[in-house]
């Protein structure tokens, strides 16, 4: 029998636009109080996004099965035929009618300043996992950022079933107290972070490196961007370069497409290291595209560049 990958998360639609001049050059320090600014823009895109449907997207890209957990709203039919395109499926997103889906407006100016506007919508609202629907020796799980509820609830819940999961808190860490990072990195099997967030956690907890390391089971794995990747297990911290890419176009969503190929990899066995390789690896592919579900490549494409990398 198959291991299914559950991931929790959020869907959301994010909606870039382009100021072709500097904020700076339109507001006036001394009238802030009073700020009623518009920034005509050049032009917009629309990216389909949130946690859970960027690392599906790219699960499925590595031949996995991704089953999403996480909740959408009334403006849902768009995301889901992308959804269906790519094969992935809808089953486990909880439709929410009297929200839209939660989004991210983004204005960047000349010098890449960027005022964002987020309506969290459907994301307010517990996707509403059913686990006794889930066999705890054939489930995996990642929580990443979504629902709070979910957020704190889920892991104990693994826990209590005995279902192996990784806890990857993102943007929502500000949102969560010490007690609630504790909790949720007790017993994890894999605790996933970038540099800052590793940091954020320690301060809030008060807690130093070692000592969150005894309480993950398996990995403590540490994202630094263009600089690869740190992954503490079995008492020992190895380094993950990054794959080569063949151009750096835009690194948002790189970090998604790192957890859906290191999922699909610890779902098929694979050892830690293994499927933080190939994570970095997916995540080269995705650093050559705009947006966070644009990126593709075949099966021989990916295991000549994993060969690459592993030769390097």
């Amino acid at each position: 029998m198959s291991t299914k990958i559950i991931i929790s998360g959020s869907m959301a639609y994010d909606r870039i636009m382009t100021f072709p001049d500097y904020f700076m050059n339109h507001i006036i320090p001394e009238k802030l109080h009073v700020l009623n600014v518009c920034f005509q823009i050049d032009n917009v895109t629309e990216h389909f996004g949130g946690t859970a449907g960027n690392i599906a997207y790219s699960l499925k890209l590595m031949g996995g099965e991704p089953l999403i957990s996480a909740a959408i709203g009334r403006d849902y039919r768009r995301y889901f035929e992308w959804l269906a395109k790519q094969g992935v499926a809808t089953g486990g997103i909880r439709i929410i009618d009297e929200e839209f889906t939660a989004g991210a407006t983004i204005t960047t100016d000349k010098a890449d300043n960027q005022i964002t506007g987020f309506n969290p919508g459907a994301m307010k609202h517990s996707s509403q996992l059913d686990f006794d629907r889930l066999d705890p020796a054939q489930t995996l799980m990642i929580v990443s950022p979504g629902n709070l509820d979910d957020m704190r609830l889920y892991p104990a819940t693994c826990k209590m079933r005995g279902i192996r999961y990784i806890f990857d808190p993102g943007q929502s860490l500000p949102a969560l107290s010490a007690a609630d990072l504790l909790d949720a990195i007790s017993g994890c099997a894999v605790l996933m972070v970038n540099d800052y967030e590793f940091e954020l956690i320690m301060n809030k907890t008060g807690l130093n490196k070692e000592a969150i390391f005894e309480r993950v089971n398996e990995a403590t794995i540490i994202t630094m961007g263009e600089h690869g990747s740190q992954v503490m297990a079995n008492g020992r911290m190895t380094a993950i370069p990054v794959a080569k890419s063949k151009a750096v176009v835009d690194p948002t969503g790189c970090g998604d497409a790192y957890r859906g190929a290191f999922l699909q990899a610890l779902a098929s066995g694979r050892d830690i290291l293994e499927a933080a390789a190939m994570g970095s690896v997916c995540a080269s592919f995705a650093v050559e595209q705009h947006g966070t579900q644009n990126h593709n490549f075949s099966e021989n494409e990916f295991r000549d560049r994993l060969r690459q990398f592993a030769t390097a």
